[in-house]
């Protein structure tokens, strides 16, 4: 049987493709400083990066401007962009919107106090026309605090009203980012969310390094 060389070519390539290069996607951790976003990253890249130690969880501190970060899962690349909550830092969020293929957003759910606050700057964020469409994973941070809040009483906050969603892939979870726990859970969700968008929002493709 003749194979035409065009058909080689293709097989090839579709070969070379799946054995040496990875669809990248471009993830925002977004919340209100003193969150837990960068203790978040932290243990993502603890949990999903072998032989990562990684940095002195109880030493970190508030985020000014951007952390970054990578995992690899299969042929999926994910970098983070954790950017920093202060009210005045805020403004700049929106410069990452147009590169992004999902959101997470944290909230400490200890802090009654400010979960008015986080609020609003949830609802600011997901109403920004260049995150349509775009999947959305809010995690309810320091469930293992006492006086946290439920995650029912989180989503009843943040999720008061589907129609501000715009039909996107949304979801909520409880998280101790701090001991690690919900972490991995909540990173399958969202790469099989960015992976079902991606005709929305294609990856980029890079080679395995």
């Amino acid at each position: 049987m003749r194979v035409s060389f065009r058909k080689m070519y293709t097989l090839l390539s579709g070969l070379w493709k799946y054995t040496f290069q990875k669809d990248e996607y471009n993830v925002l951790i977004l919340g209100l400083d003193n969150a837990g976003k960068t203790t978040y990253l932290e243990q993502t890249k603890i949990k999903f990066t072998k032989n990562y130690q990684g940095m002195n969880l109880n030493k970190i501190t508030t985020t000014v401007g951007l952390n970054i970060g990578k995992i690899d899962i299969g042929h999926v690349r994910l970098n983070f962009w954790d950017l920093g909550g202060q009210e005045e830092l805020q403004s700049l969020w929106d410069k990452y919107f147009a590169e992004s293929h999902a959101v997470i957003y944290i909230v400490d759910s200890s802090d009654t106090e400010r979960i008015d606050e986080s609020k609003d700057a949830f609802e600011k964020m997901i109403s920004n026309a260049q995150l349509q469409g775009v999947p959305l994973l809010v995690l309810a941070n320091k469930q293992d605090l006492q006086e946290c809040m439920t995650v029912p009483s989180v989503k009843q906050v943040f999720f008061e009203t589907s129609e501000k969603f715009g039909g996107r892939d949304c979801n909520i979870m409880g998280i101790s980012a701090l001991k690690g726990e919900g972490v991995r859970e909540g990173i399958l969700w969202l790469v099989e969310s960015i992976k079902n968008n991606s005709v929305v929002r294609p990856p980029m493709q890079k080679e395995i390094t």
